[in-house]
């Protein structure tokens, strides 16, 4: 009888959880669904955010290259970039940016000098070396530089830059090319240092152990490993300030003295960005066309800096 009983049994229990698997099983289904059509929809928003960006570059590309054709097929391409003299507004106009190119070379280039080492440096220092206290409170600082505007950057520097520099080098007006230089190197800092940071941390640990057990002390550990292991982000970071030294106007137009000088250190001088936004407020006719010329050249010189990096980067990738 319990032989029976229990044999009678088995199959009910069977019957009565039967339909308990197939909502389970139901619901799971719905649930795949739902999340395999949430995945589509992400997928496709994506895509269409990205495929906007792109549209958006090629919008900017053509109209920068059909507004700054014009001026230079009716100046000269060799009057305009090789030519020394910009008198816009006068009765026989010359629209030569040599100055202005090589303005931005220079400065571009005396920030690096002086902001790539101590971004380096410093994002060294808050990874490896500082206590966790202290790179707390250097950190907030760091993205406290990030956050602040860059007309402040201008308002600082004529303030206080431009009569100091005036009076350590003798100056009668400390608005040149030098101030322009150390506002700049001091701006790329924040973008550098947290790119930076961010790939001296993601180095394996297990790089800086070996190179300590081989007897390696900790310095040459950080500058010899960690640094080279970091090579990428680092360079990334340095491609981010140098993009933001080659497009600031705001905070150089204040410092600078915005003359259309050949760069001197001591030289008030006229970046291609600082051109375009003291002018363009009035310009008309050819110099309003002109203009759109040095932004077009301005455009030409990122992407040539951008293309030049990423090459390098790809490099250090591949060697990697």
């Amino acid at each position: 009888m319990k032989q029976e009983a229990i044999l009678t049994s088995g199959p009910q229990l069977g019957t009565k959880q039967a339909p308990g698997r197939q909502v389970l099983l139901q619901k799971r289904s719905a649930g795949r669904m739902l999340k395999d059509a949430m995945e589509k929809t992400m997928n496709a928003l994506f895509f269409v955010c990205g495929m906007a960006a792109v549209a958006c570059v090629l919008l900017i590309t053509v109209y920068i290259f059909s507004a700054g054709l014009p001026a230079i097929r009716q100046i000269g391409l060799s009057d305009f970039l090789l030519g020394r003299v910009w008198k816009s507004t006068a009765a026989e106009p010359s629209y030569g940016i040599l100055p202005f190119i090589l303005t931005s070379v220079y400065g571009t280039v005396g920030a690096c000098v002086i902001g790539v080492p101590v971004g380096v440096l410093t994002a060294v220092f808050l990874s490896k070396m500082a206590p966790p206290r202290l790179a707390a409170v250097v950190s907030a600082a760091v993205e406290l530089l990030a956050g602040i505007p860059s007309v402040v950057y201008g308002l600082i520097g004529m303030l206080v830059l431009v009569p100091a520099v005036a009076d350590v080098f003798h100056l009668n007006s400390g608005a040149c090319l030098l101030a322009a230089i150390l506002v700049l190197a001091v701006m790329i800092l924040p973008s550098m240092i947290s790119v930076a940071v961010t790939a001296l941390n993601a180095v394996p640990p297990e790089y800086e152990q070996a190179s300590l057990a081989l007897g390696a002390t900790p310095v040459e550990t950080y500058f010899k490993v960690s640094l080279t292991a970091a090579r990428s982000g680092i360079a990334a970071g340095i491609v981010l300030g140098i993009g933001r030294a080659v497009g600031e106007a705001m905070a150089v137009m204040m410092v600078a003295g915005n003359v259309a000088n050949m760069p001197g250190i001591f030289t008030s001088v006229t970046f291609l960005t600082t051109a375009i936004a003291k002018e363009m407020s009035y310009a008309s006719g050819l110099q309003r066309q002109a203009l759109f010329s040095i932004g077009l050249v301005l455009f030409l010189f990122i992407m040539a800096i951008n293309a030049v990096l990423n090459l390098v980067l790809k490099g250090g990738r591949d060697d990697d």
